[in-house]
């Protein structure tokens, strides 16, 4: 099933419109959906509910969620209450982070108007009594913390189509940026999915996806959590900070921009632009290389430091077998080391 032949919603729908299992007990056939056309209010007129979309940033997505609920309604399928406690994340991380503006305008949203759009949960596949989620997990964490049962739809999903379901819902509802994008089909084809689901979770054709798995795989994860998922920044620019990470001593950077005040407090795009400065700035005058010579003038050792390491290069043409010899001495250097730092 190619991304590029199957729309979302026919997706979506193949997927939630098998009825292979009864669902708990307090399930309503009929609930009502925002109405798209009066700015979310509810109509009179109830309908049955399938899998719906999520919630959009603000209240201003509810329109869109009533259109993704009405395009995604799958006969036979309807709503139930389920304890917030009772229901675990997917087994797939797709976001970086949280603005945490959004989640805070997300609790008000609930605590006022009651949980619009309900999220989809499957059991879960390894604890009984216990359920697992497509999507629908910012509403989740926004009824976690009011203290409320979440509304939800439960399907009995495959490990593929919960992946697909995931994906596809969140490319409609709040789509991830460029790089959380490549991230999280990093993370799909590491647990073993085939490409097609893939293609299929993220919407994306084969070259494509070939790109993001080539840029998640060529930026280290510990780049991406510093980062963060820079919503503003696309697929140009993290190539060109993938290709300019090839040449640099990453953990250096890392280490010193995490301990800046100023790079911490930036927004994530902020935090993106100077990355790929540090990235770009001229080293300054190697102060850490340090030459020893012996009383004869001739360069024996050469000792370089970084943050996070040291080396020390013999010239063995000027004194052959000194590193073997330095090899054999370094546990009683070592031990002489641990003494005097113990004595100071």
């Amino acid at each position: 099933m190619g991304a590029s032949t199957v729309s979302r919603k026919d997706t979506l729908r193949a997927l939630l419109t098998a009825k292979d299992r009864p669902l708990p007990d307090g399930n309503s056939a009929d609930v009502a959906l925002p109405d798209a056309t009066n700015g979310g209010e509810t109509p009179k007129q109830l309908v049955r509910s399938g899998a719906v979309g999520a919630m959009g940033r603000s209240l201003g997505k509810l329109a869109h969620a009533a259109e993704e609920a009405r395009a995604l309604i799958a006969a036979g399928d309807a709503i139930v209450e389920i304890e917030s406690t009772l229901i675990e994340s997917s087994f797939i991380s797709d976001r970086l982070g949280e603005p945490s503006e959004e989640h805070a305008a997300l609790v008000a949203s609930i605590r006022e108007h009651g949980q619009q759009v309900p999220i989809l949960v499957r059991p879960h596949p390894e604890k009984v009594g216990r359920y697992q989620v497509a999507y629908g997990h910012r509403r989740l964490r926004a009824t976690l913390e009011l203290g409320k049962p979440v509304r939800a739809v439960v399907r009995e999903l495959s490990d593929s189509e919960l992946v697909v379901a995931q994906g596809q819902e969140n490319s409609a509802r709040l789509e991830l940026s460029y790089i959380e994008r490549a991230m999280f089909a990093v993370t799909i084809e590491d647990r073993g999915f085939d490409r097609d689901v893939i293609m299929a979770a993220l919407s994306v054709e084969k070259t494509q996806l070939s790109r993001l798995i080539s840029i998640g795989r060529a930026i280290p994860l510990k780049v991406v959590q510093l980062i963060g998922p820079a919503p503003k920044t696309g697929r140009p620019r993290w190539s060109v900070l993938a290709e300019k990470l090839a040449s640099h001593e990453v953990d250096s950077i890392v280490h010193k921009l995490a301990n800046e005040q100023a790079f911490m407090a930036a927004d994530s795009d902020a935090r993106f632009v100077s990355f790929l400065a540090a990235l770009d700035a001229k080293p300054r005058a190697n102060k850490e290389e340090e030459v020893w010579s012996d009383d004869e003038g001739r360069r024996i050792a050469t000792f370089r430091r970084l943050a996070s390491r040291t080396t020390f290069v013999v010239d063995e043409k000027a004194a052959p077998d000194f590193g073997d010899f330095l090899l054999r001495e370094l546990p009683n250097l070592y031990r002489d080391y641990r003494e005097r730092r113990g004595s100071g």
